[in-house]
């Protein structure tokens, strides 16, 4: 029995926009599925992970009677792939198999019930819901994601916080050791929500949203947050726990700060990283009267030493930062320049975007 006929990029590119959450080893089989459901003229591509959903959907012309299975996700992305561009495909049903022919290629794949495919239940009562541009969606989300923690204990800093606050939509992420707080204006108001977004769905989500005007709908829910753009929808469970109160973190009274040319710092920061310390990848600040001294050392008693001109007539100053916490932010805006703040050596550092006050980026000192 015929399922489809069709080209293959008309299938590889929505396949493509739901594989990116299929686990390669899961101990429920089914999960390295993606589900296949063909409703009349429409074909919905569903993957799960349990923890996030995504569905995206594609027109396949012609009637056909609604049919549903579930295929290797990886199997089927690979072979199609394999396969010239433009070639037309067609996926036939028989018994629990399905045979994938392009050509004079014939694929026979093993296939599993679709009613065994773990859906992700309702959500009940919608808490809030609003609309934002993918464009300023995904540029929020790369301002901050690369402070979230990977597998801290503190469950809560594995994630995203995103707050709904009146006219505005704040994100935040912290690891403990630095934060990073971007902010933008929504056409609406909304009452304040806050809820804590998983790591690998924040990482998702900004890999699929694009540099469009094109709306995303967020719809909040108690335990879920949906996510609708295009043709796909992204469901996430949110992370229950207390984030920590970002307002206390970021300075707000330093009276020692330079300007610098962002491209200068982050050149300067790299080829001092080269002989920085492998383990603890620290780097020494030190301001003097219009000068910026930057120095790493190693274990092999090697040292690096970069030194910029700035306009700076306060306190010396000689604090040491995690040198990667300095690359990661200096990567990830996009301005010329950028304002570095300064309390003492003890103190965290903030780094913020001249003329603009939706971005501030704080880093813990360490001892070096």
């Amino acid at each position: 029995m015929k399922l489809l006929q069709i080209e293959r990029d008309a299938l590889l590119s929505p396949l493509q926009a739901v594989t990116g959450i299929v686990e390669k080893r899961h101990t429920l089989p089914i999960l390295s599925n993606v589900l296949i459901e063909r409703k009349s003229d429409k074909l919905n591509l569903i993957a799960t992970d349990l923890e996030i959903q995504i569905t995206t959907s594609c027109d396949v012309g012609g009637k056909a009677d609604d049919q549903s299975l579930t295929l290797s996700a990886r199997k089927l992305q690979d072979i199609l792939r394999s396969l010239p561009e433009g070639s037309e495909t067609t996926l036939d049903l028989q018994a629990n198999k399905v045979q994938l022919k392009a050509g004079k290629s014939r694929f026979n794949l093993q296939t599993m019930p679709a009613d065994d495919f773990p859906k992700m239940a309702n959500a009940g009562d919608r808490q809030a819901g609003f609309s934002i541009s993918q464009k300023l969606l995904q540029e929020l989300l790369l301002l901050v994601q690369f402070a979230m923690a990977q597998q801290d204990i503190r469950y809560y800093l594995n994630g995203l916080l995103l707050v709904l606050d009146g006219d505005k939509i704040k994100v935040v992420a912290t690891d403990g050791h630095r934060l990073s707080y971007a902010e933008g204006k929504l056409d609406g108001a909304s009452d304040k929500r806050e809820v804590i977004l998983p790591r690998k769905a924040v990482l998702e989500l900004s890999r699929q949203l694009g540099s469009t005007d094109a709306a995303v709908d967020i719809e909040i829910y108690a335990s879920q947050v949906r996510f609708r753009y295009g043709d796909s929808e992204l469901i996430t469970k949110v992370i229950d726990g207390k984030f920590p109160d970002y307002t206390r973190v970021i300075p707000v009274n330093y009276q020692q700060k330079i300007t610098v040319n962002r491209q200068d710092l982050l050149h300067s920061l790299q080829r001092a990283a080269i002989l920085s310390n492998e383990k603890f990848r620290g780097v020494r600040w030190m301001l003097t009267a219009d000068s910026l001294r930057i120095s790493c050392t190693n274990t092999e008693q090697e040292e690096a030493q970069e030194e910029m001109e700035v306009n700076y007539n306060g306190d010396a100053l000689d604090v040491g930062f995690n040198i990667t916490y300095l690359l990661d932010v200096l990567n990830n805006v996009s301005n010329e320049n950028v304002e570095c703040a300064f309390g003492d050596a003890n103190s965290s550092m903030l780094i913020t975007l001249p003329g603009r006050t939706d971005f501030r980026y704080v880093v813990m000192p360490m001892r070096i």
